[in-house]
């Protein structure tokens, strides 16, 4: 049998990337000859093994063929007739359709010079940063629209090949995105908005069509205006990018993201005659993106955070002109009090927010320090001789918790000073 690691680790390397995990293929093997040698069979679908030693995956050459729509929808072949160049020819994209024999494996790219096997053209597409399909057979797995999409976020100088956009727009166009599963579409979501450049992603979904079929709430925010002394940038679409990219500039976790996001769905459905004004638009956000998350199965850590920032970034925003007992309770909305850790991750989505718009890019955001600060001032006060004191006198629970709302407010109010 013959043995050669493919894909991402051949794409990785050659760009000068560090390579985490490797994906090999074998051919001219079978299943009992693999077992025969230590491999571990894992595949459900396919012939998958771990190596006996490195435990890495291990995969037969195969073909596939699609019967059916849907994720289950191929009929896979395994054998040891199948050849190198038809186990690429299934890939997605010429950049991940190529391969290096085991023993370079772990050797400079610069040894590996007339050695890669590349039938598709993989290096010159890699050299002049484009993004393009293997062969039609791309058409069969509406997912790969978003691996794409998410790829052109991971690498955002890289184009999409003018007849791969064609491509995936007659995929739009002929129904396959409607029938991809929701914690498939999630799963590449998230890939790409923990990339560098999010907003990338989106840009391709939406130039291809399938933004409108996955997201259409997000979809309807292009072409809906905001005023200009808060947004320069005035299109909504555009001020969500703005926001994206910068969730990636400040380094922000995959809940934050989720958040930016979200967080002004509801200006999609501001009545027109009212616009550029988005009267009550964060109570619409909540409603439209706790339906969108349930939908997608999106995680409850990330679906939790991004209803209150959807339902407070105004607030938080316009916290300086508040007082102490006001501060006291925008921190009991956002139960900044027993989850303290989250509250961060939500002024950082509103910094994000704030930041996310034409020009402001540096901008200081001092909101969040101040109710930090206040947050700080609220955790330190001691409640249990409160409470212990307040029942001595009779009270009991909704008063002795005012009691303790009551010194918080005043710490608050000695912090905010």
């Amino acid at each position: 049998m013959e043995v050669f690691v493919v894909g991402g680790a051949v794409r990785d390397a050659l760009m000068g990337l560090s390579v985490n995990d490797r994906d090999w293929v074998v051919v001219g093997s079978t299943p009992e000859a693999m077992t025969a040698q230590g491999y571990v069979p894992v595949g459900k679908d396919f012939p998958v093994f771990l190596h006996p030693k490195s435990r890495e995956e291990y995969a037969l050459a195969r073909t596939e063929r699609k019967t059916a729509r849907g994720y289950k929808g191929f009929a896979v072949q395994a054998a040891p007739d199948v050849t190198l160049e038809e186990d690429l020819a299934r890939r997605d994209l010429t950049i991940n359709a190529m391969a290096v024999p085991e023993a370079l494996a772990h050797s400079a790219p610069s040894t590996w010079t007339g050695l890669i096997v590349d039938p598709y053209d993989g290096q010159r597409d890699l050299q002049a940063k484009v993004l393009r399909h293997v062969t039609e057979a791309f058409a069969e797995d509406p997912v790969r629209i978003l691996r794409l999409a998410r790829f052109a976020a991971r690498f955002a100088d890289f184009s999409v090949a003018d007849e791969t956009m064609a491509l995936m727009r007659q995929m739009v166009e002929g129904g396959e995105v409607d029938h991809l599963v929701p914690e498939r579409v999630w799963q590449e979501l998230a890939k790409g908005l923990m990339s560098t450049k999010p907003s990338r992603m989106f840009e391709v979904l939406r130039e291809c069509g399938a933004l409108k079929v996955l997201l259409p709430e997000l979809g309807r925010l292009w072409g809906v205006p905001q005023r200009a002394e808060y947004h320069p940038e005035v299109d909504t679409g555009a001020h969500m990018m703005l926001v994206m990219d910068m969730a990636a500039r400040l380094n922000t976790p995959l809940s934050v993201r989720v958040a930016c996001l979200f967080h002004d769905l509801g200006k999609g459905n501001t009545p027109a005659d009212v616009l550029p004004r988005h009267i009550g638009h964060e109570g619409r956000s909540v409603k439209l993106l706790l339906k969108v998350c349930d939908r997608l199965r999106v995680p409850r850590d990330c679906k939790e955070l991004a209803e209150v920032v959807a339902r407070e970034h105004g607030n938080i925003h316009r916290s300086a002109e508040l007082n102490a007992e006001a501060v006291m309770r925008l921190l009991e909305r956002c139960d900044a009090v027993r989850q303290a850790e989250r509250f961060e991750r939500v002024l950082q989505a509103c910094e994000c927010d704030a930041r996310g718009r034409l020009g402001l890019a540096d901008a200081a955001y001092p909101q969040a320090e101040r109710l930090m600060l206040a947050q700080k001032a609220a955790l330190a006060v001691e409640t249990a001789p409160i409470a212990q004191a307040a029942a001595q006198e009779g009270l009991k629970g909704p008063q002795i918790g005012e009691r303790i709302t009551q010194a918080r407010v005043q710490a608050i109010r000695q912090v905010l000073r």
